[in-house]
C-alpha cells in the first residue's frame, strides 16, 4: 500500500509516460525511486512501454527527494563553522549544508563502508590532502570538505553538478567520462539529491 501522497503522485506522474519502460521501488522510508532504466536489482518493472522499440525515446525524470529530518538544533550546531569556511573559500553555505545532509545527515561520527569519515565523509586520502588531522573533529572535517568542494568547482569551471559528481565519484571519474556525470548508479542518484537539498537550503539560509 502506498502510504505517502507524494509517492502516489510520483507513481501517477510516471504512469503518464506511456512511451517509456518504467522501473521503481519504494524504500523502507516510503520514498519512491523511479527510473526509465533498471539501475540495479531493487528496481522492478512496473510499466511496459506502449511504444514500438523504434519509437522509444530516452529520458530522465527526477522526482525531488524529501529532505531527511534533522533537527534545527543540530543544523545550528554546525552552521557557524559552515558559514565561516564557506565565506573563506568562496562557496555558498547552502552547498556545504547540502553535501553534509546527503553524506552524513549531520552525524560527525559517521563512518562509511568505504572508510569515509565524519560530517562530510572525507576519505583518508582527501583528509591528508587537506591537512585534516582528525576527521571526527567537526570543524576540521567541514574545513577540509569545503576546501575540496572549492577546488572541484574551480576544476570544473563553476559547474556545480560536475563538482558534486566529483565529490561522490572522484574528479578522475568525471574527467574520464568526458567531463560529464559518470554513469555510476550511486552518482546518478547523488547529484540530483544534493542539488535539490542545495536549492532548498538557499531559500532557508
Amino acid at each position: 500500500m502506498v502510504r505517502d501522497l507524494s509517492v502516489l503522485f510520483a507513481l501517477l506522474f510516471f504512469s503518464a509516460l506511456t512511451w517509456a519502460d518504467l522501473y521503481g521501488f519504494v524504500d523502507e522510508n516510503g520514498r519512491a525511486h523511479m527510473s526509465t532504466t533498471q539501475i540495479d536489482e531493487r528496481y522492478k518493472l512496473f510499466q511496459r512501454s506502449a511504444a514500438k522499440p523504434s519509437d522509444k525515446k530516452q529520458t530522465v525524470v527526477v522526482v525531488e527527494p524529501r529532505m531527511p529530518k534533522v533537527s534545527q538544533r543540530t543544523i545550528k550546531l554546525y552552521n557557524k563553522q559552515i558559514v565561516k569556511v564557506a565565506k573563506k573559500y568562496g562557496i555558498e553555505p547552502a552547498l556545504v549544508h547540502a553535501v553534509i545532509l546527503a553524506e552524513s545527515q549531520y552525524n560527525a561520527d559517521a563512518i562509511s563502508r568505504r572508510g569515509a569519515i565524519g560530517l562530510m565523509q572525507l576519505m583518508p586520502a582527501t583528509a591528508e590532502r587537506y591537512k585534516v588531522a582528525d576527521s571526527f573533529d567537526a570543524n576540521q572535517n567541514i574545513r577540509g570538505g569545503a576546501q575540496y568542494l572549492r577546488d572541484l568547482i574551480k576544476l570544473f569551471d563553476g559547474d556545480l553538478e560536475l563538482a558534486v559528481a566529483a565529490y561522490n565519484a572522484g574528479e578522475g571519474a568525471v574527467i574520464r567520462n568526458g567531463r560529464k556525470i559518470p554513469p555510476y548508479p550511486e552518482t546518478v542518484k547523488y547529484v540530483p539529491k544534493v542539488m535539490s537539498y542545495y536549492r532548498k537550503y538557499q531559500q532557508r539560509i
